[in-house]
């Protein structure tokens, strides 16, 4: 079993690692083994030492009255077995407990929320070609600086953030991008007039003093401005024009489930059981970092001796269904739909969600949802002049992994950038498939990751532009789940099982939301107009013959098939939003899985990174799957390392960032919250002059 922290593997050959006197001895046996099985067992390894069966002096000269016999304790005295057992587990015990209060007291590393580094706000820059300055650099040799600390691979949140949390530090950092802009999924594009956010629809857990908000406002020093969505923020809307349902979403602890108690009267037990199963499950969160920021070995005894699920309800929670769940709680499926909505924002049906995953989302949500003043492109915006600031550079360049850097395609040219650390947020996929040469890839350890992770659903995602203002057209910022009945499973199972020409035709569900509505600059930047995003799940297979084609000469048939959809979802918008009419269309066009794999390089088209089923959140999944690779000087940072969506990249560049530092990043960001909230209730200015 290969163990990332204890044995150094160099870039090209695995590094024999031994075990005390005994090279022969496999240290890792004892890793995978459980105290019970390590008190009395009577099989060893090859190599191992059976101290009962070499006649061990020191035991045979002891007294019986003061201690059993080795032969006592293996084959007649079960309760010496148990009492050292007892004491062995407590030592274990001890011993754990000490490391976690060093590790958490005594960090090595410099912390990048040492101070609170905001500004006064400036004035937001509408100029695209002043924008286009720092979000579209192409590359240069002469714009990478010298003497890298860090290379990091992809310009998504997961890598941006990482950057600053590194530049804050005084780390030389150069940020690499395949596509022409920065931003990943933050990333804007304009057509006609009309500016679409690609990914970014709302943002949750932005309240002033939580560390969440906290760690952007650094991260942008405190450039990025968050305007909240209406209340309720999310409508749910079930079924066929003849018989729908509307339920609405409203955040607030409180006011959540007393909404839900007047919409479903009579279900107050199910309501109130539900939102203590999400707290509870959602708290657990901080053993899936701890497995991942902490040694390797800690890492494997948490998860075999069973104290990841003792000691984290998310974990106990996580092999446990979202369907199993909810239809225990209640009979009324509406409610159980209402329960389950927000499934859309991970990419897996009800059934194969883990229960622990979706309370993320819910709990995500509860003190309300945000969207970025400006819109999406103010993320890398105010991220990039942090990281240049530093000494560092971010720069647009197709490229491959090597030993000790990069290799950078400039036209036909071949440049070798050079670093100590190579980050990468280009995802598990790309990073071990894609990224490094073919004898890399092929390393055991390796393909036990990667045999590990699944890729996700694909996605489907239709821009539309609108002539109106949001009054004219019935806009408002908040967001619509459409759904064609309360039968979540069933529905999106039948449509991803159907011929893609049928499945076309009958989308289950859609996501609708109006950017323009949302974002107060809209009326100032573009007057008179609006937009409309709407995103589904798609098979890649449906689209994978085109996926080699150039994007302008994709064919008929594809334009076709991209068409019968955006026709099925367009039926919905009119009815779902009834100002909305054919006539008052400017532009349409759809983004396909081979669309996403061509500009963020999703793998298979994934909209949320890898699968997000229930196996993804067993612990000993997020005791590997962690930001050290198999390669010493390789590291994972995004939402592969921890979860999917803009908040879950962000914990995967802390997570990495914990590693790379030596320091709980999570922890450091949780400290400046409480420090600035502490200061601001004393009246005292935070804002740095």
């Amino acid at each position: 079993m290969y163990n990332p922290l204890t044995d150094p593997v160099s870039t090209f050959h695995l590094v024999p690692h031994t075990c005390g006197l005994n090279s022969n001895l496999d240290c890792h046996w004892l890793l995978d083994r459980s105290p019970s099985e390590l008190i009395g067992r009577r099989h060893y390894p090859a190599g191992a030492v059976n101290l009962a069966q070499s006649g061990n002096t020191a035991q045979q000269n002891q007294s019986p009255d003061l201690a059993p016999s080795t032969t006592e304790i293996e084959q007649g005295s079960p309760c010496a077995r148990t009492s050292i057992m007892w004491i062995a587990i407590a030592l274990i015990c001890l011993a754990l407990v000490i490391f976690l209060l060093k590790y958490v007291f005594s960090p090595t590393g410099p912390n990048p929320f040492d101070v609170d580094t905001r500004e006064p706000v400036r004035p937001i820059v509408f100029d695209k070609k002043e924008k286009k300055k720092v979000l579209k650099q192409g590359f240069l040799t002469s714009k990478v600086p010298a003497n890298l600390d860090v290379i990091i691979v992809g310009s998504g949140i997961g890598g941006l953030g990482l950057g600053v949390l590194l530049a804050k530090v005084g780390k030389k950092v150069l940020v690499l991008e395949q596509h022409d802009r920065a931003g990943g999924c933050c990333h804007t594009f304009t057509e006609k007039g009309f500016e679409f956010d690609v990914g970014i629809h709302y943002i949750g857990d932005l309240l002033e003093h939580k560390p969440f908000r906290c760690m952007l406002d650094q991260m942008t020093n405190g450039q990025l401005q968050w305007v909240p969505l209406d209340n309720p923020f999310d409508q749910v809307v079930l079924g066929p024009p003849e018989n729908r349902r509307v339920y609405p979403i409203y955040s607030g602890k409180d006011r959540f489930p007393d909404e839900l108690k007047r919409l479903f009267p009579g279900e107050d037990q199910a309501i109130d059981e539900y939102m203590r199963l999400v707290k509870k499950a959602g708290r657990g969160i901080w053993m899936l970092a701890f497995l991942k920021i902490c040694p390797f070995p800690v890492a494997k005894f948490l998860v075999y001796t069973g104290l990841a699920n003792r000691l984290s309800f998310f974990f106990k929670m996580s092999s446990r269904s979202l369907t199993e769940v909810v239809n225990e709680l209640t009979e009324n499926k509406d409610l159980r739909a209402v329960f389950a909505y927000i499934f859309g924002t991970y990419g897996n049906i009800p059934k194969d969600t883990s229960f622990s995953m979706h309370s993320l989302l819910v709990r995500h949500y509860w003190n309300g949802a945000w969207y970025p003043k400006g819109g999406a492109s103010e993320i890398a915006y105010h991220m990039i002049p942090i990281i240049e600031k530093a000494g560092g550079a971010d720069v647009l360049t197709l490229f491959l992994l090597l030993a000790s850097g990069v290799s950078v395609m400039k036209g036909q040219e071949e440049v070798h950038i050079h670093a100590p650390m190579i980050i990468s947020n280009a995802g598990i996929f790309n990073t071990y498939q894609k990224l490094l040469p073919k004898e890399l890839q092929a390393m055991p350890a390796i393909q036990e990751q990667l045999g590990l992770m699944k890729n996700g659903e694909g996605g489907l995602s239709i821009f539309l532009g609108l002539n109106g203002t949001k009054e004219e057209l019935g806009l408002d910022a908040q967001n619509y789940w459409v759904f064609a009945e309360n039968n979540y499973d069933e529905l999106v199972e039948a449509y991803s099982k159907g011929e893609r020409e049928e499945s076309a035709r009958k989308i289950p569900l859609l996501f609708l939301a109006s950017p323009s509505a949302k974002d107060p600059t809209w009326e100032e930047r573009s007057p008179g107009k609006s937009t409309l995003s709407l995103v589904s799940f798609a098979k890649y297979e449906w689209f994978e013959e085109w996926v080699d084609d150039k994007v302008a000469n994709r064919g008929p048939d594809y334009k076709d098939l991209k068409q019968t959809f955006i026709d099925t979802a367009l039926d919905v918008v009119m009815d779902v939003m009834p100002k909305i009419t054919r006539d008052k269309i400017a532009f349409v066009d759809a983004g396909t899985p081979v669309t996403n794999n061509h500009y963020i390089g999703a793998p298979r088209g994934e909209i949320y990174g890898a699968d997000h089923g229930i196996e993804r959140f067993s612990a000993k999944l997020n005791a590997t799957i962690r930001p050290q690779t198999p390669l010493k000087n390789l590291y994972l940072t995004g939402q592969d390392v921890f979860v999917c969506g803009f908040a879950g990249a962000l914990a995967g560049a802390l997570t990495c960032g914990s590693v790379v530092l030596g320091r709980n990043l999570h922890l450091d960001a949780i400290g400046l919250a409480k420090k600035i909230k502490l200061i601001k209730g004393n009246g005292k200015q935070t804002i740095i002059l």
